[in-house]
């Protein structure tokens, strides 16, 4: 490994890129060409289009990647793509093979060609013109392999490419790398996503040509930016080269002298007085180019080159409190699944829509809960500015031969990842336990639950994923990135010898007690509010024709369970169909319930703020699919109730009071503490908090005066009312007024009986 030095660019206050975002962070391009160079000689082919492809079996395994066989009877296919999206092939489980002739230059006599593929979900094998090139395994990025051999001999290729992806036959001992598309409850049980799914390239670069590529900012102040290079470079004999680096308008230059073969190469480059990249609740957020050409010192000639998109910012969580450039903040965030099951078709458009969702409802983060998604969303998070807690494709329980191919892809997520601003958090490992799918509370085990017993008694007992698997993730990460934080697991409790545990999965309202009860299981353990990554409860969508409302109340209840993810135990004790005359009674109130969970969970972690909270994380989203399931928002893009609910518990400064009983008998005396929270940047002085009761005969109101702290909690009053005999609704409205707001009502409600 070579280190070289480091260099200060002039400010880049004024070069802030805020135009569309690049087609792809590593894919050389032409580029901008320097005066004193001669042109790039990097170009591409790229393969996309129609392809042929049969299910594989051992005859055709022998002789499908020759040149001479015939392909006629086979069915054509779009790559990319996934191959469930091709009528004849949507049924099968794979493996499939694939093949595609192209034309491509025959290259000069000191160029090298590669053959790189953006994506195959999930294990490929490759030949070239019936000749061996090699494997992959890992679904979510780039494969490479060297084909200048080949590309002398003739104009005319024929790829052949074996692709499997078999869904587990055992949950319990995983051994693909596949999070979200291979276990949980995001997409369609039976879905099968494999395929070329990302585009197909022939790369031609010169003598030296850039294998791996990894750009980090480990330093953001007012005064400097650091940003760390790293590349691995092959070189065909030794000779010496400059690493131009060009970032906000300067250039850096760092001579090599490189041996044959691969080499790592590390150097840094500071900008003086950067324009920081903010999440957008604290400031802009700006993002700018950084170009490295590799020159060839005999010639001054590029011979390859990379470039990506970044932001300075430095991110610090620490006792699950955040800071972002120094500046605390409290996290507000939702978890994220696959934008359609099919994500290779996914357009930009579509993989940025949950972002500005959860920019509207006035989230700063989304949790890529247990997948790696496309570039093309985190582009969009770092310029709509939202934080990003990034999963690493791995959900429950693995097999122990997983661990080494786990290690790889944790590095190769870092180099895919490591230079967008947004990407706040990695965790390696979502639930590393087992957990009964089929949900059954009995009365046995209320209280906490038969699902909370069952997800805790396992992490108290050693465990493989949890300690060595997990282990050996976090401190790949660590070693690779460095630059933030990372958490081995999420919603591990407590347990010996590790008592601080992780963030939690609450299910209060749901799984578990009553989410009004959270408050005193807060109280009792605090450590495990101080990040709550997953919560909520189920509800119907809004588009809801393949429950078969018509046939209410005899839906096709097993089909609902199987095929659509609903939990019709847990509803029987929240919210059961046996209690509504029609589909949509049983909807309302249902979509009612998951709303006051998510609203009740909100506001009580809110109050909690910075003591100990630092965040939480609603689960989830978006569906993916038709799904009767936790998402706040349906497959076909309509929110539910819980949507608005969480918008409105999110503002950015909210009275919060406790929650009255869902009944009251008159002539007891209901208090409620009555709090304000504000995440404003800047204090609200001689503000003003007015309550107001309201009942069928008569009202009272409050009002209290002061000032709220910026980004803090106060404490307003405790408002005590005797509860009027007058049956019926009781109303509380806690307003806030001052100048600089729009006065943010909440309201809460309670019956007179």
């Amino acid at each position: 490994m070579r280190t070289c030095g480091r260099r200060i660019a002039r400010p880049c206050n004024s070069k802030a890129s805020h135009s569309p975002p690049l087609s792809s962070s590593f894919v050389p391009d032409a580029g901008p060409q320097d005066h004193a160079c001669h042109p790039c000689s990097v170009h591409r082919v790229e393969l996309a289009g129609k392809w042929t492809a049969h299910p594989a079996d051992d005859d055709l395994r022998r002789t499908f990647h020759e040149c001479d066989f015939v392909d006629d009877d086979w069915t054509s296919v779009t790559v990319p793509g996934h191959w469930a999206n091709t009528a004849e092939l949507s049924s099968i489980d794979g493996p499939l093979l694939y093949r595609h002739r192209f034309v491509a230059p025959i290259p000069s006599a000191d160029d090298r060609v590669w053959l790189r593929l953006d994506g195959v979900f999930y294990q490929g094998d490759v030949w070239l013109d019936s000749a061996y090139v090699g494997d992959t395994e890992g679904y979510f990025f780039p494969h490479q392999f060297e084909i200048t051999e080949r590309m002398f001999e003739r104009d005319e290729h024929l790829l052949a490419v074996e692709v499997s992806a078999r869904r587990p036959e055992d949950l319990k001992s995983k051994s693909a790398i596949t999070g979200a598309f291979g276990h949980g409850d995001h997409l369609p049980p039976d879905w099968n996503p494999g395929g070329i799914w990302r585009p197909v390239h022939v790369l031609t670069t010169g003598p030296v040509a850039i294998r791996h590529a990894r750009l980090r900012c480990t330093e953001a102040s007012d005064e400097r930016a650091t940003l760390s290079v790293r590349l691995v470079v092959d070189t065909t004999t030794s000779r010496s080269v400059t690493l131009r680096t060009r970032v906000c308008g300067t250039e850096h230059h760092e001579r090599c002298t490189l041996a044959a073969g691969e080499n790592r190469v590390e150097w840094t480059v500071g900008v003086a007085e950067p324009a920081r990249w903010w999440p957008h609740a604290l400031g802009p957020s700006p993002v700018h180019d950084v170009l490295v050409d590799v020159v060839l010192d005999e010639d001054n000639v590029i011979s390859d080159h990379r470039r990506w998109r970044t932001g300075f910012r430095t991110i610090d969580v620490r006792n699950w409190i955040w800071q972002v450039n120094g500046e605390q903040l409290f996290v507000k965030g939702i978890c994220i699944g696959p934008a359609r099951p099919d994500l290779g078709l996914a357009s930009p458009s579509e993989l940025a829509s949950d972002l500005r969702e959860a920019r509207n409802a006035g989230l700063d983060l989304v949790r890529v809960h247990t997948h790696i998604s496309r570039r093309e969303l985190y582009t969009a998070a770092d310029e709509l500015g939202m934080l990003v807690w990034q999963d690493l494709p791995l959900h429950r329980r693995y097999a122990r031969s997983v661990r080494k191919q786990a290690v790889r892809q944790a590095r190769e997520a870092v180099d895919f990842l490591a230079h967008h601003p947004s990407v706040a958090l990695w965790c390696a490992h979502n639930e590393p336990y087992q957990v009964d799918e089929a949900i059954a509370p009995t009365a046995a085990l209320q209280g906490y639950g038969r699902r909370a017993v069952r997800s805790m008694l396992p992490q108290q007992v050693p465990s493989w994923n949890r300690t060595v698997l997990d282990g050996s993730l976090k401190l790949a990460l660590d070693r690779n990135d460095g630059t933030r934080p990372v958490i081995a697991h999420s919603g591990v409790a407590p347990h010996l010898p590790q008592f601080e545990g992780t963030d939690s999965h609450l299910w209060f309202g749901w799984y578990e007690r009553e989410v009004e009860e959270l408050a005193e299981y807060a109280a009792t353990l605090p450590r495990g509010v101080r990040f709550v990554s997953e919560f909520g409860a189920q509800a119907p969508p809004c588009a809801a024709s393949f429950c078969r409302p018509e046939q209410w109340p005899d839906l096709p209840w097993e089909q609902l369970v199987s095929d659509y993810g609903c939990q019709t135990a847990v509803f029987d004790q929240r919210c059961s169909p046996d209690d509504f005359a029609s589909f949509d009674e049983w909807r309302t109130a249902a979509q009612a319930h998951q709303a006051y969970v998510v609203r009740r969970t909100v506001e009580l972690l809110r109050r909690l703020k910075y003591r100990p909270a630092g965040g939480f994380c609603v689960y989830r989203l978006s569906d993916a699919r038709p799904s009767i399931s936790f998402s706040l928002i349906d497959h076909e893009r309509h929110p539910k109730a819980a949507y608005f609910a969480l918008r409105d518990a999110c503002r950015p400064v909210i009275a919060i009071a406790d929650a009255p009983p869902p009944t009251v008998a008159p002539g007891v005396v209901l208090e409620l503490a009555v709090h304000v929270v504000s995440d404003l940047r800047h204090s609200l002085d001689e503000a003003e908090v007015r309550a107001r009761a309201t009942w069928a005969t008569g009202t009272r109101e409050w009002s209290f005066a002061g000032d709220i702290a910026a980004d803090s909690c106060v404490r307003v009053a405790r408002i005590a009312l005797p509860v009027p005999p007058s049956p019926g609704l009781l109303r509380f409205d806690f307003e806030v007024h001052h100048a600089d707001l729009e006065t943010p009502t909440t309201s809460y409600e309670t019956t007179i009986i």
